[in-house]
Order: structure tokens, then sequence, then C-alpha cells
């Protein structure tokens, strides 16, 4: 619970307040509580047990000075006045009480948590919170007096909660309840530092009188059973497996038609999983279409662009199955780039013989020829976003099977990489460049900004690279990985077929789905299909894609879903960077699914296809790190279990970050260690919280033996 400045003056000037007022009174004597033996065996209870003076005599009326009562009088003259204190017992009001029990206790300041404390708050003693009638409270200060506990007694049933909560801040709170009255007394504390002891029928005091047992003997009982509130609010921890789950099968039925058959050919030509034919198959449509068409979402149009990230190792068939889907595109690349050494030579020869006069306007009327390359595997992000900026292009990809490229190249491993990291999402989402250099540089150049270009990553790569970039803080934080699709498929090594001659002499280039679905690609690359012109800005335009009858309330249905997923508790509370952009993703999937069918509306299929591959690829994401060689821990593990061992006996099991991070085992440090802590948030065995300015780690206490 954080505390403000506000909060710490508003305590400081009703202690101060409190204390006034009490310290006006005189001690009650034990011949001024002759008359009532509650009130006299309380007064005997304090003088053994506690250090202050609890009963006070009150000779006068109080006026109320705090509060939504303050300047109001009331009649405590000839009572005796309970002192009631603060978690830090410190005494902050009274309540007045008459004797014999004629009236109710009357709290003067009800604003203000506090308690009667019989005993002492030591962190050595349990301390029990009880709202029991003031004469049962007593007997059960005395049965229990041997065993070391203090009672916090509420003088109002209606300021239980707020009692309970006030000191269990500080303190592990216990408190009690029979079977029937459970979820009533212990829903409200779920979360907090509270134990609640539940007894059957009969409650503990009655177990004290009746059945003459020791407190001792009540907790053992068969029917006696200790919940830990705190732990209630927490999810039972997922497993940290040593072996990996089973990758999450594929969702093939999200694909219909030429596609679905397109990916399982190339699954079976590559001799390659499914999802990674699948995530090929979706790198090739997000290339062409995010040229000429825009996804549906909220009132506005989004960039038809994809994130894709793929685990493949060396030798798995990453080329081959990138080289069927890409096919038409790679080709199209290389008739383009033939023109345009062509185009170039004629430019050059035709600039030669010319000077003066005749050599300016030529350059005027004729620019020299620019590089129509679209598709990158090897290269840097700065060049990339210069060409985009000079308007050579307005749309690319990076597409390699070698991610390795991107992800441990200059850019992404220099001080550069934040920059580029928001560079890439911004381009993502926004479809925005923008980059300003000294006009005084040898790069200087007085255009600074690009609207309306489109980038597609399509990055497949071994699991010692991926690993480190999805464990990167600097990935996570810049939201890079919360909008890539993830694929981490089975490794088929060792299972595939080589010797089958009828196998070997089946040519994919011979496969009349493949022939066809890339003389779909090529109708869709050249000749282009019709798009809109750019805008008087020089903005691309591109198709708004619409929503069929039906479509959007669909997409709004599985927004929703996630959203609820999001809640405290549910499967995606931690993930909430990545579930914000799923729908975001399945949109521009159904787009593009839309666009290879030829069509500018998405429908309830398409959308709800879309979907399917999002809830892959979180379902991926969740379990990416699990594997490990078989007997080993693997990283989350060995983390869990030494944020485990550094709390056992601490209560709350709260860990300062800055004291996780400066003591963890030195291979989890670094910055591995925010992508494990991340990880560990996700399967429930912590929560990285916020108090001021400290970041705290809490363990689940479900994990504590």
């Amino acid at each position: 619970m954080t505390t403000t400045p506000t909060d710490t003056h508003k305590k400081a000037r009703a202690f101060s307040a409190g204390f006034e007022m009490i310290s006006r009174f005189n001690a009650a004597t034990r011949q001024e509580l002759a008359d009532d033996n509650t009130l006299l065996n309380l007064y005997n209870l304090c003088d053994q047990l506690c250090s202050q003076d609890k009963l006070l005599h009150l000779d006068s009326n109080i006026t109320i000075t705090t509060g939504f009562d303050t300047g109001k009088t009331v009649p405590t003259a000839g009572t005796i006045g309970l002192v009631l204190s603060s978690n830090q017992d410190q005494p902050v009001t009274l309540a007045s009480i008459t004797a014999n029990g004629k009236h109710d206790p009357l709290i003067i300041d009800r604003m203000q948590p506090s308690a009667l404390i019989i005993g002492t708050l030591d962190s050595g003693n349990e301390i029990i919170a009880i709202d029991d009638a003031l004469e049962d409270v007593v007997k059960l200060a005395y049965y229990l007096i041997a065993d070391n506990v203090t009672l916090l007694v509420s003088l109002d049933k209606l300021l239980f909660n707020s009692m309970v909560s006030h000191f269990a801040e500080v303190y592990p709170v216990t408190i009690f309840a029979t079977l029937d009255q459970k979820d009533k007394v212990c829903k409200p504390f779920k979360g907090e530092n509270v134990k609640a002891i539940v007894t059957s029928d009969r409650n503990v005091l009655e177990h004290l009188e009746y059945g003459e047992l020791s407190y001792r003997n009540i907790l053992a009982l068969d029917d006696t059973t200790i919940f830990d509130l705190q732990a209630e609010i927490w999810g039972e921890p997922e497993p940290l497996a040593n072996d990996p789950s089973k990758p999450t099968p594929y969702p093939i039925n999200a694909f219909t038609g030429l596609l679905r058959r397109v990916i399982e050919l190339v699954a079976y030509y590559a001799q390659v999983p499914l999802a990674m034919a699948g995530q090929c198959v979706l790198g090739s449509l997000a290339h062409m279409g995010q040229r000429f068409i825009d996804a549906p979402f909220g009132h506005s149009h989004m960039a038809a662009c994809l994130i894709l990230i793929t685990e493949g190792e060396s030798g798995s068939g990453k080329t081959q199955a990138m080289g069927l889907t890409h096919f038409k595109i790679k080709e199209y690349e290389r008739q383009k780039y033939a023109s345009y050494l062509d185009d170039v030579s004629t430019w050059e020869s035709d600039k030669a013989s010319l000077k003066g006069k005749e050599l300016s306007t030529f350059l005027d009327e004729n620019p020299k020829p620019q590089n129509p390359k679209t598709l990158f595997d090897d290269a840097t992000i700065e060049p990339i976003l210069d060409r985009f900026i000079s308007g050579e292009m307005s749309n690319a990809s990076w597409t390699t099977d070698e991610a390795g490229q991107f992800f441990n190249g200059h850019t992404m491993t220099g001080d550069t990489a934040g920059s580029a990291l928001s560079a890439i999402t911004k381009l993502y989402s926004d479809g925005e460049v923008s980059r300003l250099r000294s006009q005084k540089s040898a790069y200087a150049t007085p255009q600074t900004d690009a609207h309306g270009v489109r980038m597609t990553l399509l990055l497949q790569g071994q699991r010692v690279v991926l690993e480190q970039a999805l464990t990167d803080p600097l990935m996570n934080g810049q939201g890079f990985l919360a909008r890539a699709l993830i694929a981490c498929p089975e490794d088929l090594r060792g299972q595939r077929t080589w010797d089958d001659e009828q196998r070997r002499n089946d040519s994919p280039y011979d496969n009349p789905d493949l022939i066809a679905y890339w003389s779909r690609c090529h109708s869709l690359l050249d000749p282009l299909p019709a798009s809109l012109p750019n805008d008087s800005t020089g903005t691309p335009q591109r198709i708004k894609m619409q929503w069929a009858d039906g479509a959007e309330q669909v997409f709004y249905k599985h927004m929703q879903a996630i959203e609820n997923r999001q809640a405290q508790g549910q499967t995606l509370e931690y993930l909430k960077a990545y579930a914000s952009r799923m729908a975001e993703n399945a949109s521009r999937i159904a787009s593009l699914m839309a666009f290879f069918d030829e069509r500018k509306v998405v429908t309830i299929d398409d959308i709800t296809r879309a979907f399917m591959l999002v809830e892959y690829s979180t379902a991926e994401r969740l379990r990416y790190l699990d594997a490990t060689p078989a007997g080993e821990q693997n990283d989350s593990e060995k983390l869990s279990s030494w944020l485990v061992d550094k709390v056992r006996g601490k209560n709350p099991p709260i860990l300062n970050k800055s004291f996780v991070t400066q003591n963890a085992p030195n291979a989890l440090r670094g910055k591995k260690l925010n992508g494990l802590l991340e990880d560990l948030q996700s399967v429930g065995h912590i929560r990285l919280e916020s108090d001021g300015r400290r970041r705290l780690v809490c363990i689940n206490p479900k994990l504590i033996n």
C-alpha cells in the first residue's frame, strides 16, 4: 500500500489531535472500575500485558476535532475511555464506554483506523483481530495469555475490516471464523497479510470454554482449517517444467482454400513444421498487401504490415520454406532490379555526352533511376529509414532466415538500439518515419519525415539468437516484441525423409496448387492491382478495407474477451502489452486474407480465423522459455527457487527489486533478469508492484512450504 505525502500529513494531524485529547484525562483506577467485572478484568490484563494506560476516567464531554463530525460534542463525562491505537502503537482516539455495559461503546473518531490493543505489538507474538463483545474479548484474552498472543479489538463491527487491513500493513494478522462464516469473514482480506483460522461449528472461545481444549489443540483439530488469505488472491503457480511443454498445435484451420493447401505443401516439400510454413505465407501476404490496403480498427484504419518471429535451428528448412512462399516476390524483385540496371546504364549513357545547360536540363527532366529493391535480408535500419524519407520506396520487408543479422547486427547491439527499436515500432504502428540530421553533415538532407510507409519483418532464427532477444528488456520495453507474432514449432530434424525416390522426384515447381499460388502472387505484384495515387503531400494512398455485415461486432467480441483475460488473476494479467496488440494483429491478418482473395471487405469468417492465429502466437509466447535439457533447471526455475529461498520466513514474502537485481545469481543478472521476471509473472510465481519510488517483487505464498 503506497502512502502519499498528503496521507502522511493527515495521519500526523490525526495522531496529534488524538494524543492531545487522550492526554487530558487521567488513568482509571481499580476503585473506579470495581462495579464492572469486565472492565476490572480488562484493567488487570492491561496492567499485566501492556506498557500504556489503556483505560481512562473521562470526567468531561469531548468535542470532536477531526473527521466529518468536527465540532460535535459527545456526552462522555462520567464514562470510561478505552485508548485505541494505530498500527504504530500510537494512541489516536478513544472509545467511551459506560460501566456494566449500559450502552454500546462510542468511538470518538471513526475515521481513524485503530484498535484496543491487549498485549504488545511484537513480531514474536501472534496478532489476533476480534470483534466480539468486550466480555468475551476479556475471557478470550485470559485463555490465550500463555500463548504469546496480542489481541486487536474492534469495538464496532462496522470498523472491523478497516482495522484488520490497517494492522495487516505492518504485521501478519490472524482472524477467527466458523465454517458458516468463512466466506463472509474472509473475502474482504484476500491478498492481504491475513491468516484465517476456521473452526467447524464452535468458535475458538467455545472450544476453549466448553471443549476444555488449549489453543494449540484447537489448531490441530481435523476440522480446523487455516487459510493464508494473502495467498488466496494468487492463482495456482504454473509449473516451470524442465522439459518444454509440447509446442502449441498450429491452427491450420485458420487458413482455407488455396492458402491452406499452400501451407501444407510447403510443409511437405521443405519438410518443415506447419507453423514455419504458415509464418512464411503470412510474411509474403504482408509484403504484397501492405502496399495496397489498410486494415480497419476502431474509427480509422492502420497498416497491414506484420512482425513475424519464428524459431528454427540451422538446417531445419527455413530457407527452403521461404524460397517457396516468396518465389514470385523474389522473381519480381530480380526483374525490377534488372530493369533498373538497364535504366541506369541508359541514363548514364545519355548523360555522358551532355555538358553545361543541356546537362542541367537533362538532370532536371530525367532524375537518376532509383533502386527498386524492397526485400531486404541483410541490412541495418538506418539506410532503410533513409530510403523511406528520400521517397525511394514506401514499402519494404526485412525477410531473413538468419535472424541474427537483425538481432545481433550493429543497429541492435550498439548505443542506438533503443532509438532503432522506437523507429521500427512507430513505423509499424503509425506508418511514419522521422530522422533529423545536422545540415552540416555529409548526409544532410532537407527531408526529415515520411508518412504512409510500411515495413514487414519476417525473422527466422536459431533459439540461441531468439532467446536473447525475447528476454531482452529493451526489446520488451520498447514494445517491439509486443507487436510480434511468435512461433516456436517442433524441430523435425531426425524425422525427415530423404531416401524416398517418389518423394524426391515430386517437384514443387510442378505442383498445380503452388503454381496457382504463384500465379496469384504475380497478379498481385505485376501488373499492380488498382490503387489510389499519392495525395497532395506525397503520402501513398491505400484501399481502406471495410467490415462485412456483422464482422465488426464479432471483432469486438473477440477484443472484449481478450480484455477480460487481462483482469487480475486471469491468464493475460501480466501480458497486457501483448494482449493489447492481439486484436490489431487479427485485423491486419484478416485484411491480408481478404486481399489475397481479391476482396475489399473483411468477413466474419476472416476475422474469426485471424484470431486463431494471434491466440496461437500468444500461447507460444507463454511457453517459450520453458525448454531446457532434461534434468536441468531452466533459468526461470532457478530464479523462482532463489526468490522463494530469499523470502522464506519473511511475512509478507516481498523483496525490493533493487535487492534482486544486485543479488540474484550471476548467470541470471543483466539484460536477462527483467525478461525472466516478466515470465515468472505470466505463470503466477511473482508480481511486480510499486510502492512509491520502490519496485517490489511479491512472491506467490503458495510456492513457500
